[in-house]
């Protein structure tokens, strides 16, 4: 869907990209706010162009490099993109990875912090309630580029999908799952449960934590949910999707419990021995002269 304002072009997709951009930075601001003040507010907007940037050339770059089947059924491979490169970064027509979100983001984020003097595993537990947030509005981009959708399905809350836009060996198949709609209602979940934990459990969460438990709980949804789709990035007969987001799940606990588990052996031996009470000093008596 697109919409022709003189010689601009207004895309649909591209409008819920940027929504979802705003929303995210709008929370992370509030975050900000809530932990360090005002500045840290300010902060937010002044590295969202370092992040934008960053996470959207990554998201292109992990999509030229997994491309999904039904791409490369039409010859549309990674070496296609390195041969044409106007293709390569027509992002509008969609192909952006959230893994790759994630790692061209964060790596933006890391310069930024590192620039600034800022500690950046606390800026990572800022962004992490507001990046289920935007990727929840995003994925409405998906619903009308008519891509990321499960498999066939008769539920009421089916979606039809045009003929040009079906994954080949389907194409007398109508209707199929909303699957970046079950990814948006697990994203929001996501979004809450860490408000929540920010909040309930603050003072026993060590810095890096929150952004942690946002790569668990994505992680796990997005596997799950990995098993419905049908226009997967396969690697080596593998779901490269799949299989990183169960290496993130399985990584972030681990690192979780192995943290919180030194952090905790370390409180102990700081802490002072209890050596019993101290023994009472024998008064002297005085002798009578």
């Amino acid at each position: 869907m697109e919409w022709q304002i003189g010689p601009l072009v207004i895309r649909a997709y591209g409008v819920m990209i940027a929504l979802g951009l705003f929303a995210a930075a709008c929370l992370a601001a509030h975050e900000a706010r809530r932990r360090f003040g005002p500045e840290a507010a300010d902060r937010v907007w002044d590295m969202l162009l370092w992040v934008t940037v960053g996470g959207i050339v990554g998201a292109r770059l992990w999509h030229i490099l997994t491309p999904p089947a039904s791409m490369r059924v039409h010859g549309v491979t990674t070496e296609y993109y390195l041969t044409h490169p106007q293709d390569a970064i027509a992002i509008w027509k969609g192909g952006l990875g959230m893994p790759g979100v994630l790692i061209g983001g964060g790596l933006a984020l890391w310069l930024y912090t590192r620039r600034h003097g800022l500690d950046f595993r606390n800026w990572l537990d800022i962004i992490a309630p507001a990046l289920p947030l935007g990727q929840a509005i995003g994925r409405w981009g998906n619903y009308f580029n008519q891509e990321l959708y499960g498999k066939p399905t008769d539920l009421p809350w089916k979606i039809f999908i045009d003929p040009a836009h079906r994954v080949p060996g389907y194409e007398g198949v109508a209707y199929y799952h909303p699957l970046f709609a079950y990814e948006m209602l697990w994203n929001l979940l996501v979004m809450a449960a860490l408000l929540y934990i920010s909040r309930r459990w603050a003072r026993r969460l060590l810095p890096g934590d929150l952004f942690l438990l946002y790569l668990a709980f994505y992680g796990f949804g997005r596997f799950w949910l990995e098993f419905l789709r049908l226009d997967i990035s396969p690697v080596a007969g593998l779901n490269v999707n799949q299989t990183l987001m169960a290496v993130v799940t399985v990584g972030s606990l681990v690192t979780l419990y192995l943290r919180h588990r030194r952090a905790a052996a370390q409180a102990a031996s700081n802490k002072p021995q209890n050596r019993g009470p101290a023994p009472r000093k024998r008064r002297k008596k005085k002798r009578k002269r």
